[in-house]
């Protein structure tokens, strides 16, 4: 696991990058806090102060990597490094696609990818939601998933996602115990129908929306935008605020989500890389 003190420098520096550079790294903090690996994570320092960090997020065969370093240190080469390390690391853990984060808006993140040769794959919309009338929140039950449900959450997953049912399987079994996350199941009339993921962060002041799937056969039927209606009116009754993550290329979601009244408020680049 990463140490308290690990976890408070990267906070520090990840704030006097998003400050400089008016954007906003992808960190995946649930993951930082939940490690069970010592390598994922590359550190640089200068005595007692992180110069540079580069992580590693692996999700099932496919591994996301995002970092930053001082604005001061930049162009010294500190990344450079840690990207080597972290790409040995890649391979000795077997991962079979990469994937490089930056924000939409960091020209030095967009110019690392373009010097290591990296292929535009996709975008992703970080959106919150934007107080608007609550609309009609019956005809489902929700409820948290047991143990009894991992074959329904991953089928889900295949069919919602895309994804490889192995890939589904590891990632669903690996949401089951994460700190202050909980999976709900979407019921109609017995039967499971989706299943959503609620991570509270920030806190508990924020809530997360995460691998929000029905299944095909139900789609089209005003149950997910029911269900998106009860999460936000839970939450913000709860003083919280609540935001989700979509990939652009979803126009189907992203419909959705902005029909309940989410905004985007940031924008993330993904970049395919080969080893």
């Amino acid at each position: 696991m990463l140490t308290s003190k690990q976890l408070n420098d990267i906070e520090k520096l990840q704030k006097e990058c998003e400050a400089h550079d008016g954007i906003q790294l992808k960190l995946n903090w649930e993951m930082l806090k939940d490690r069970d690996s010592d390598q994922l994570d590359f550190f640089y320092y200068e005595g007692d102060e992180l110069i540079g960090f580069l992580g590693l997020y692996g999700f099932g065969s496919t591994v996301e990597v995002c970092g930053m370093v001082k604005p001061s240190e930049r162009r010294k080469g500190h990344f450079k490094k840690l990207f080597h390390d972290g790409m040995e690391s890649v391979k000795n853990n077997g991962f079979k696609r990469i994937l490089l984060n930056t924000p939409a808006g960091s020209a030095s993140g967009k110019s690392f990818v373009k010097s290591v040769g990296a292929e535009h794959k996709f975008s992703e919309h970080q959106m919150k939601w934007q107080e608007q009338p609550l609309k009609e929140t019956e005809g489902f039950t929700l409820r948290p998933a047991v143990p009894e449900d991992l074959d329904a959450r991953v089928h889900l997953s295949v069919t919602g996602f895309g994804v490889s049912e192995a890939d589904a399987r590891e990632m669903e079994s690996r949401q089951t115990n994460r700190t202050n996350t909980q999976v709900y199941m979407i019921d109609v009339d017995d039967s499971t129908i989706g299943k959503i993921r609620i991570s509270l962060e920030e806190d508990g002041k924020e809530a997360w929306i995460y691998g929000f799937a029905i299944s095909p056969e139900q789609r089209g039927k005003g149950i997910g935008r029911k269900v998106l209606n009860r999460i936000v009116k839970d939450h913000i009754t709860e003083g919280r605020s609540v935001h989700l993550e979509v990939e652009t290329k979803n126009d189907h979601a992203l419909g959705l989500y902005e029909s309940v009244g989410f905004k985007t408020v940031h924008a993330q680049e993904y970049y395919s890389y080969s080893i």
